[in-house]
């Protein structure tokens, strides 16, 4: 089968994109039954607990004079499930993720589809239509030659990253089972390398480490080249211990690579054996604008007017 071609619709008249052998879609519904007992025995999803967490969170944002947020259970959810159902911890993070707006501007701000048309036109930037073999989301960045500064702005990639990841924060099963990035650096230009500045790595590191309202479960790097490994042993000080544990170099060994990801749930160029094949990038931007008024409005989220931030 080719590449798909155009977005198509189920009896609900939710989107997908039909790659044959499997769908990208988003997964609002229940996660199913092994993914909840998971929830159950490492999140602390228990009657009771569960309960008892979302009336406190709820209380604590309401307490909160300047944040603007929904709150309902779902909403609470999506940020109790990843910091264990502790409502302070919970409350910690959901204000770092508020406060990103505040600390780095455009950076984070019209996380909206339609603002990043460039981001999926330039194809570097993929959501795989199946999950690993623990459940996990599966994002790929396509970060070496193939990405062009002057057509992505690197703040604009950011941005892209954000967006997918928002789109996975309100799946069940994501909030539950996580989430895995490869990023391919192959070719990676020496040129590319100005782009990375300290600054930049600081607030990509705040995002991943003290913002991100998702399970990142691991971080594999492909096709890295001397001049990447130069780079990160610049910035592998700043990476905490847990994150720094995630982070897998594999080159161009794809056996390394699928000794951790089942090679089902990846394409051929990634050693895997999936016979789909992903849809241009175009499109997949097209699927997210269908959920364009959910991105606006959670754009619209946060602190209003009169906020300051301490320092």
């Amino acid at each position: 089968m080719g590449k798909a071609e155009c977005i198509s619709y189920d009896e609900q008249q939710l989107p997908y994109i039909d790659l044959g052998s499997a769908q990208i879609r988003m997964e609002k519904d229940a996660a199913p039954e092994w993914a909840l007992k998971k929830a159950q025995d490492e999140l602390r999803e228990l009657p009771g607990v569960k309960e008892q967490a979302i009336k406190d969170l709820r209380e604590l944002i309401q307490n909160e004079k300047y944040l603007n947020l929904p709150l309902d259970d779902e909403y609470m959810m999506m940020f109790l499930r990843p910091t264990h159902y502790y409502p302070e911890s919970a409350l910690k993070r959901l204000k770092n993720f508020y406060h990103m707006k505040l600390k780095y501007g455009i950076a984070c701000e019209n996380i909206i589809p339609s603002k990043l048309r460039n981001v999926f036109e330039a194809n570097i930037l993929n959501l795989l239509p199946q999950r690993d073999q623990h459940g996990r989301r599966l994002l790929v960045l396509e970060a070496g030659k193939k990405w062009k500064p002057s057509q992505v702005p690197l703040v604009d990639l950011f941005r892209g990253i954000q967006l997918t990841v928002l789109g996975s924060m309100v799946e069940p099963y994501s909030q539950i089972c996580g989430a895995v990035v490869i990023i391919d650096m192959e070719g990676l230009p020496l040129s590319h390398i100005t782009q990375f500045t300290p600054s930049f790595a600081a607030m990509l590191l705040d995002y991943i480490q003290e913002c991100i309202c998702m399970r990142l479960k691991a971080v594999h790097i492909v096709n890295n080249s001397y001049i990447f490994n130069m780079l990160f042993a610049i910035f592998k000080p700043f990476i905490r211990e847990k994150l720094r544990k995630r982070i897998f170099f594999h080159g161009k060994d794809y056996k390394s690579l699928i000794s951790h990801i089942d090679a089902g749930a990846l394409p051929p160029k990634y050693g895997g054996s999936a016979t789909w094949e992903l849809p241009p990038g175009k499109l997949l931007g097209e699927f997210f604008e269908c959920y364009a008024k959910d991105y606006e409005l959670a754009d619209s989220y946060g602190y209003t007017e009169g906020y300051k931030m301490k320092k």
